[in-house]
């Protein structure tokens, strides 16, 4: 007899095990403190991921024009939109115009040449050309470059038995004249323009949020590397949020003013060293209502703009950056930069974009505000603090409700007093 086995399975080949019942890896079970943790997690690197910049750290704009139907726009303004191109674009430009207007009118050199014979008279020297020694393409070639370049070598010459060579001389002179008068002009701009001097103008890596003058305060630092100084410098700054309306009309990318002096002339900078921009958080600020976890939860960005005119050509010059709502730090200042020397002050910029961490609410202005102004008022049974009240816990509702039960015996009291004093003196007066 055969022993019967009771539960176990007839063996099965193992490539088929394989493919039918494929192995199951099971997680490593995580701690409970773990499991909670991980959605905050995600849910931030999900957040960190979707932050997508408005204007580069660099201050290059992350727009892209598409599908833009009028391209004929662009060649109405052909000079913009040259000096616009980039550089590898705009040098094989240059290269190409010269090099077709020379190979153009070579062209037209030889090709007068042909229709009136000179090639076929190279060798009688009783004939006279529209241009001696040309005897074919390549040395018109070299003549339309001598004429429009006026190098003239003194070898290839016009002659005055030619008016069509006369007429197209004079048509080459003009057309040369005016490619050489764009083209140059159109590299002049381009070398000229004042981008890279906007590289010398830096904004600090971060914003800081923090107290100042009792007032909770937004600031940056801006800096010039170069001696030669930026005049009439401004700084501006734009919050950059999307919003919907009361009708419930979405605006995507909206952009709100941030006083940043505007009103008191702070905003026009003596940019010789380093200086903090601070923008006061008031009522119509729009950070007012936003608190240091209310902060890390928003998706905005703020856009800093620093104009002036550069020193050396006089040239408008315009610097950006932004900052998005991770690089703005609640609770930091910046560290001072600005040393008193020996007879003149010097700049530690290795230092330009460090802060360290102060004492700082987390609360909202407008949270401070009102704690403030609670403070002023004093406690009545009224129905604004009985509503307060109601929302304080058990223990300081108690303490509450004992300082108004003193508050009034002492007010009874001085009323007793008040009213003894009085009877006192009808007494005396009778």
């Amino acid at each position: 007899m055969f022993p019967i086995l009771i539960g176990l399975n007839p063996p099965r080949n193992p490539m088929e095990q394989d493919v039918e019942s494929p192995a199951i890896v099971r997680q490593p079970k995580l701690p409970k403190q773990a499991r909670e943790d991980l959605p905050k997690q995600l849910a931030e690197m999900d957040r960190t991921k979707t932050i997508q910049r408005y204007v580069q750290k660099d201050g290059k704009c992350n727009v892209h024009h598409g599908n833009v139907r009028e391209t004929y726009r662009y060649l109405t303004d052909i000079f913009t939109t040259l000096v616009d191109l980039k550089w590898r674009f705009n040098l094989f430009i240059f290269v190409l115009v010269y090099t077709v207007t020379w190979l153009f009118f070579g062209f037209m050199w030889w090709l007068i040449a042909y229709l009136r014979g000179d090639l076929d008279h190279l060798a009688d020297n009783q004939w006279t050309p529209c241009v001696n020694n040309l005897n074919g393409f390549v040395s018109a070639f070299l003549f339309s470059i001598e004429t429009e370049t006026t190098i003239g070598y003194g070898y290839r010459v016009i002659t005055d038995k030619c008016p069509e060579g006369i007429l197209l001389l004079l048509v080459q002179s003009v057309l040369g004249s005016i490619v050489n008068a764009f083209m140059v002009g159109c590299m002049f701009v381009k070398i000229s323009q004042p981008k890279k001097r906007a590289e010398t103008l830096v904004f600090s890596t971060n914003a800081v949020i923090s107290m100042r003058h009792g007032r909770l305060c937004l600031m940056f630092r801006v800096g010039d590397l170069r001696n030669s100084h930026i005049v009439e410098a401004s700084i501006r700054a734009k919050l950059i949020k999307s919003k919907q309306t009361k009708e419930g009309e979405f605006i995507p990318l909206n952009q709100t003013d941030i006083n940043v002096g505007y009103n008191t002339g702070d905003d026009r900078l003596f940019l010789v060293s380093p200086l903090i921009i601070c923008h006061e958080i008031n009522q119509n600020s729009p950070f007012w209502d936003i608190s240091q976890a209310h902060l890390a939860k928003e998706e905005l960005e703020i856009v800093v703009i620093l104009e002036g005119m550069v020193e050396a050509t006089g040239m408008t010059c315009q610097a950006r950056s932004s900052y998005v709502s991770r690089e703005i730090k609640w609770g930091y200042r910046f560290t001072p930069v600005l040393t008193l020397e020996d007879g003149f002050y010097e700049v530690d910029y290795n230092s330009f974009h460090d802060i360290y961490e102060t004492n700082t609410p987390p609360y909202s202005a407008k949270e401070l505000a009102d704690m403030a102004n609670r403070s002023r008022l004093p406690i009545t049974w009224s129905l604004a603090s009985k509503l307060n009240q109601q929302d304080l816990p058990e223990s300081e509702q108690e303490g509450q409700d004992a300082k108004t039960s003193l508050d009034n015996q002492g007010k009874g009291q001085q009323t007793e007093r008040n009213g003894d004093i009085a009877n006192m003196e009808s007494e005396s007066k009778v």
